[in-house]
Order: C-alpha cells, then sequence, then structure tokens
C-alpha cells in the first residue's frame, strides 16, 4: 500500500465555537467547511495547509466516539489520515497481513470520503484512517 499523501489530521475539540477562532486568528488558517456526519455522532471542521488538512472534531452525543475520546483522554490528536487508491482493495491487503480493521469495508466520511480506520494495537498507538475520494 502506497498513500499518496496525509490526508488530515484530526484533533478532538470540545467546542468548533471556540477552536475555528483560535485556528484562524492564531495560524492565520480557514475554515472552508463545517458538516455534521451524524452516524459518527460529530461535527466536523476543516482548515487546509498544502496538500494536508487539519479536521477539528467535535462530539455531538456524548456517547459518540469523540465524547468518549474526550472523556477519555481529553481534547487533543484523535487520527492521522491517509490518502489511498483503491480503498476496498487496501483493506483486503491489511487484513492478510493481520492488521486489525475497525472498519472491513469502506464506510462514508465527512467531505464525501469513503473511510475506514485502522485499530490503533496494530498501528502503534495511533487511530489510522485511510481515505479514498470515491469517482464520479
Amino acid at each position: 500500500m502506497e498513500p499518496t499523501h496525509i490526508e488530515h489530521i484530526g484533533i478532538a475539540v470540545e467546542s468548533l465555537e471556540e477552536a475555528i477562532p483560535f485556528y484562524e486568528k492564531t495560524f492565520g488558517l480557514k475554515c472552508y467547511s463545517v458538516e455534521e456526519v451524524r452516524d459518527q455522532k460529530v461535527k466536523t471542521a476543516f482548515f487546509k495547509i498544502g496538500q494536508t488538512k487539519i479536521e477539528l472534531l467535535e462530539s455531538t452525543a456524548p456517547d459518540g466516539p469523540i465524547g468518549k475520546f474526550i472523556e477519555k483522554k481529553g481534547q487533543g490528536v484523535h487520527h492521522i489520515a491517509f490518502a489511498v487508491k483503491d480503498l476496498s482493495t487496501r483493506l483486503k491487503e491489511l487484513e492478510q497481513k493481520d492488521v486489525q480493521l475497525i472498519d472491513k469495508t469502506p464506510r462514508k466520511g465527512a467531505e464525501g470520503l469513503n473511510i475506514a480506520f485502522l485499530h490503533p494495537k496494530s498501528t502503534f498507538g495511533v487511530l489510522t484512517e485511510l481515505c479514498e475520494k470515491p469517482e464520479k
């Protein structure tokens, strides 16, 4: 598997309302998209830096993955995401290499991407997301 680039770095925050202005004022970045992903119980905000993005993640429910993460670990880096081609095939290859998958098949994520997560137990403690831009 050869990722094409780091798609984004996901950062869990308690409040997008507070975090967005911080990133805009402190780093001079522009938030270009805010989106809710209901099935993941999260609201996202994106900033672009070169080819890479920063994704801020605010939980929309305490029992959602981001809510649980913040409760357990506090705000901070949640995951790193790599852009790949042919995500379904990449997942099969990883499974054959005994990489523990959270998602065995791609699902829809923010910005219309197909996504799948690899379990941190297989990735040296880092929650890793693979992303693929769907064919049009």
